[in-house]
């Protein structure tokens, strides 16, 4: 399982990841959550366990300190913010794989438009970025993205996409339809990695269909 027992250090990194992604147009306004698994100290097990979380409203490319929470599990706050309104959607991640260490959500403009043109899932093969992502070791795979519609009610979302994984595995990546993008990685560096390789292959997706309808 990957994690930091140091929330400081947690708060240091969402804050740059933050920047870095606003940077490239991927979190307008207040849009996007960034998280990171913490270790529940010396007692740590289920129960104790925790994830630092960008809290609710905030700029993304201009978060500080106070601008960074602790929840358990469970999507309840430690700290007294408020936290993202999906914040469920980061901690079902972290119950269902104890590998995955760092999960970011994005609201770029060609995940929506992807999500809002496609036909169930969205399908990437024969590109070279997709090596980019943990376990694809050539670009002749084929990785397909789920595409889960939106809602405001967030447990029946979360359960949704958690019974997809299921019968599915936990993969790389979904989309929420005319919303965003959702990926994890083990570590931060691998989760900005893919968030990252995501959306250019999301980009690569949209122009291609533009292309082929010409």
């Amino acid at each position: 399982m990957t994690m930091t027992d140091n929330f400081d250090q947690a708060a240091t990194d969402l804050i740059g990841v933050g920047r870095r992604l606003w940077q490239q147009g991927f979190c307008p306004a207040t849009s996007s959550n960034f998280s990171l698994r913490l270790s529940g100290g010396s007692n740590s097990g289920p129960d104790s366990e925790q994830c630092a979380i960008t809290v609710s409203g905030r700029d993304k490319g201009n978060l500080q300190r106070t601008d960074i929470m602790r929840v358990d599990m469970n999507g309840k706050s430690l700290d007294g913010h408020i936290p993202s309104a999906e914040t469920l959607l980061h901690t079902q991640l972290y119950r269902r794989d104890n590998s995955i260490g760092a999960v970011l959500h994005t609201h770029s403009l060609k995940a929506a438009l992807v999500s809002m043109n496609c036909q169930g899932p969205v399908a990437l093969e024969g590109l070279e970025l997709l090596k980019a992502l943990t376990g694809i070791k050539t670009h002749q795979s084929r990785l397909e993205i789920p595409v889960f519609d939106n809602t405001q009610e967030i447990v029946a979302l979360a359960q949704d996409v958690d019974r997809w994984m299921m019968d599915h595995g936990t993969g790389h990546a979904y989309l929420i339809k005319g919303h965003g993008l959702y990926s994890w990685g083990a570590d931060i560096r691998e989760a900005l990695r893919h968030i990252e390789a995501l959306e250019y292959l999301l980009d690569f997706y949209w122009h291609q269909k533009i292309l082929r309808q010409a």
